[in-house]
């Protein structure tokens, strides 16, 4: 007799919870779409959201749109302007008597911002939904911890967004999580472990692709800098400070078993730019401009007197580069999952990408180029019209492109918009671009978002 009252206090409880918690279904409908990030893919969504007559927010935690690719805004995509820009969106745009770029131009990052992110976001259709220096800090379930069960599919999102110095509380019914992962980079170290060493040399430490030829060039010039990363951001990075004067002395720290594997395609790369990239930097090392260390596996910085030490594992021996001015790390990025605490995920262990996603993108088995379009079905999460879309959707992995970021959203917001058919006609047209790694692949196709 104990025990049944007990399960019905217990079910009792619960029904309690859901009808404090749920909402009629007209009542959901009235709330608006969150997208988090006023990128090129949450500008797309925003886009599709439009043509589709939903309501939507759009959350920005920057001061304007695009804020993470001004940060690289010096630097060239290796792709044209035909593969950057959401088919969508273009017809919007063009709509309100917009002209786009020339469609085999290569654009920097701050054009694709100017020319296309800026004109989009000032639509009247997508203007008065964008809030810009509104950083989301946290979602929850309305009324429900993250172990509640009960009404949990009816119940809507709540979003704390700290804006103008005060926490807002934004209700939606869905919530497209759209803010990349440029502003989390990985660290120096090997072992990817923030250490207390590497924290205190931060005014020392370019994470990123800084301006070399631009407002960061008196950084630099006459300083013994290290560039660490094998991949095309610290190629470009590379060549940018070869420019610079003879003084420069360039360290070039990877963990590749070879230089050579770092060079890509070079001719035999049908996008030009990245080809190029490759070549480039072939020569310079030939030229004996830069000193490669390769592979060298970093497991101590320490700022001594003389500069930065770099203690480490260098072709299988302990070694230290010791005397370094400046280091700039090109060493990716990973994805922030702090403020969904309270969101049912399903993420992959290793990549850290939608579960679901992950056998599409394993860097270890796929390029860029190999990766087969998703949408929807392959990005649902445990937690009802809740998705992970763009680069983030990737997580660590390299091989995301724009292009599949804007078929993503197009297939989402048709579900979410009820046109169930149209969210499972997945299609992505790209160009042949021979090779998307340094592996050759006859005939793989790639796209937009690898940058120079």
């Amino acid at each position: 007799m104990k025990k049944e009252l007990v399960i019905r206090n217990v079910k009792s409880c619960c029904e309690s919870v859901a009808e404090e918690t749920t909402v009629s279904q007209d009542e959901l409908n009235e709330l608006p779409i969150a997208v988090i990030g006023a990128g090129p893919v949450g500008l797309a969504a925003a886009a599709h959201l439009v043509e589709r007559g939903e309501k939507f927010l759009l959350l920005e935690s920057g001061s304007q749109v695009g804020s993470n690719i001004l940060q690289w805004g010096h630097v060239r995509l290796f792709s044209p302007w035909q593969y950057n820009i959401d088919k969508l969106a273009k017809k919007l745009l063009e709509q309100s008597g917009w002209i786009a770029p020339p469609a085999e131009q290569l654009p920097i990052g701050k054009e694709l911002v100017e020319l296309y992110l800026e004109p989009l976001s000032k639509l009247p259709e997508i203007k008065p939904h964008l809030l810009l220096n509104a950083k989301v800090v946290a979602i929850s379930k309305k009324g429900l911890d993250k172990m509640k069960n009960a009404g949990r599919d009816q119940s809507s999102f709540i979003l704390y967004v700290e804006h103008q110095g005060k926490t807002q509380r934004i209700e939606a019914k869905a919530v497209i999580d759209a803010t990349g992962t440029w502003a989390n980079p990985t660290p120096v170290n090997a072992d990817n472990i923030w250490t207390s060493e590497e924290r205190a040399l931060n005014k020392q430490i370019y994470y990123g692709i800084p301006d070399v030829q631009g407002r960061h060039k008196k950084r630099y010039l006459g300083k013994k800098v290290a560039v660490i990363g094998g991949g095309h951001s610290a190629i470009n990075t590379i060549l940018e400070l070869a420019q610079l004067d003879d003084q420069v002395e360039i360290n070039w720290i990877m963990r590749k078993q070879k230089v050579e594997e770092a060079y890509g395609g070079e001719e035999k790369d049908a996008l030009e730019a990245r080809g190029e990239l490759g070549s480039r930097i072939h020569q310079l090392v030939d030229s004996g401009r830069i000193k490669v260390y390769t592979p060298f596996i970093i497991q101590q910085l320490s700022q001594k007197e003389g500069g930065i030490e770099l203690m480490g594992d260098y072709k299988g021996e302990p070694y230290t580069l010791s005397g370094i001015d400046e280091m700039i790390a090109n060493t990716g990025s990973r994805p922030d999952f702090s403020f969904l605490r309270e969101i049912r995920l399903s993420i992959d262990s290793a990549t850290e990408s939608v579960e679901a996603l992950s056998p599409l993108i394993d860097p270890n088995l796929h390029s860029c180029g190999t990766v087969r379009p998703h949408g929807e079905e392959i990005l649902r999460q445990p937690e009802k019209n809740f998705y992970i879309v763009g680069m983030k959707s990737y997580g660590r992995a390299p091989t995301f492109l724009m292009a599949t970021g804007y078929e993503q959203v197009r297939s989402i917001v048709a579900y979410l918009s009820g046109d169930m058919e149209s969210s499972k006609k997945v299609e992505l047209e790209l160009p042949e671009t021979g090779v998307c790694s340094v592996n050759l692949i006859p005939k793989v196709i790639s796209s937009s978002c690898c940058r120079s």
